[in-house]
């Protein structure tokens, strides 16, 4: 018989070759249910069950800073609807714009000095084109800008919906306006009759590039949403320094219209998946609700778990595969919340019963 010294001595080895997990690990619902478990109303027997997440259809993006700088003002809130191209977050700009205005002044000396110097023969319709995309460039600098302007106000409540809308619709067409002028110069460069730049028209040309090269720069001091979406959450502060590739993302957004869930398969059930399997999830949050789902892809590569990751991986722990799962109609399930996936025991081709 064990004594009360020995009992202690085999507890502490258990815990030791478990790496503490005998302590340390939860038991999760999905993990304690058997494959073989009857599922509701005389449903067969659920293939598989396996823990998920609830993620938004374009995935959780995380927002950080292109460059390293001083955070000037955080202009969104969680739960705001951003557009694709609006500002986030603003980094200090006081270096990138003099660079901006000291290329600025380069480019008009060196358009004076072109402009005194007459038109080579055969010349005028390529410089016609030059001042036409370098203006064309300008033009959408500023419209970004003025958008910018127009949705800080429209988001303090001082600036109606139809001046967002309008300085929206401007910027597109700056946008295309000088996708247009773009290619017309390449076009006419590429014909071989088209005479090569002058001394004067090349320097010209250097620092009009200089001025593109500064106002991508300067563009970097803006943060912008890269998709329509929701913000989910945000990390950034104004005064602290951000840094590209930082952890936490300055903004994480999302767009939440549709949600899914990302599954972790046991590696033993994979033979009893398929694409368009029906599919029940619960949460622990609304008891008693199931809330139905498709499985829409099946992962290519098994490798270990990440939404049950703790720490550095151990012998035991089992190996899985990604499945996504639609929603039918996720209600209010929230990205993020974890969640448990019953896979139905239909077989491909065969109608699940109600």
């Amino acid at each position: 018989m064990l004594t009360r010294k020995n009992k202690i001595a085999l507890a502490v080895a258990l815990f030791s070759l478990t790496g503490g997990s005998l302590l340390v690990a939860p038991a999760f619902r999905a993990d304690e249910l058997h494959p073989d478990a009857r599922g509701p109303a005389g449903q067969a027997a659920w293939d598989a069950v396996a823990l998920g997440r609830v993620e938004p259809q374009s995935r959780e993006i995380r927002v950080a800073a292109a460059t390293p700088g001083r955070i000037a003002s955080v202009l969104v809130k969680p739960n705001e609807e951003v557009f694709a191209g609006e500002l986030l977050v603003r980094l200090d700009d006081e270096e990138a714009a003099a660079r901006l205005a000291v290329a600025d002044a380069q480019v008009a000396l060196h358009k004076r000095a072109r402009n005194d110097q007459s038109t080579p023969a055969g010349a005028a319709d390529r410089r016609k084109a030059e001042d036409a995309a370098a203006d064309a460039e300008r033009a959408f600098a500023d419209a970004r800008v003025a958008l910018d302007s127009v949705t800080a106000e429209w988001h303090a409540g001082r600036g109606p919906q139809a001046d967002l809308n309008a300085a929206r619709s401007a910027l597109s067409r700056a946008q295309d306006h000088l996708v247009e002028q773009q290619q017309a110069l390449a076009k006419l460069k590429a014909l071989p009759d088209t005479p090569l730049p002058t001394r004067v028209e090349g320097e010209l040309n250097i620092a009009r590039a200089e001025w593109t090269l500064a106002e991508v720069a300067f563009e970097k001091t803006r943060v912008r949403a890269p998709i329509d979406g929701t913000v989910l959450q945000v990390d950034a502060r104004n005064g602290e320094l951000a840094l590209p590739g930082s952890d936490p993302a300055l903004v994480v957004i999302g767009n939440v219209s549709d949600l899914r869930v990302r599954a972790e398969v046991d590696e033993q059930n994979l033979g009893r998946l398929h694409v368009g399997q029906h599919v029940t999830v619960r949460a622990s949050a609304f008891s008693g609700r199931d809330f139905a789902g498709k499985i829409a892809a099946i992962g290519r590569i098994v490798g270990p778990s990440r939404i049950n990751a703790r720490g550095a991986r151990k012998f035991s722990d089992v190996d899985v595969l990604e499945v996504i799962v639609d929603l039918t109609s996720p209600g209010p399930l929230t990205v993020g919340e974890q969640v448990d996936v019953y896979f139905s025991a239909e077989r491909p081709g065969e109608t699940q019963t109600q």
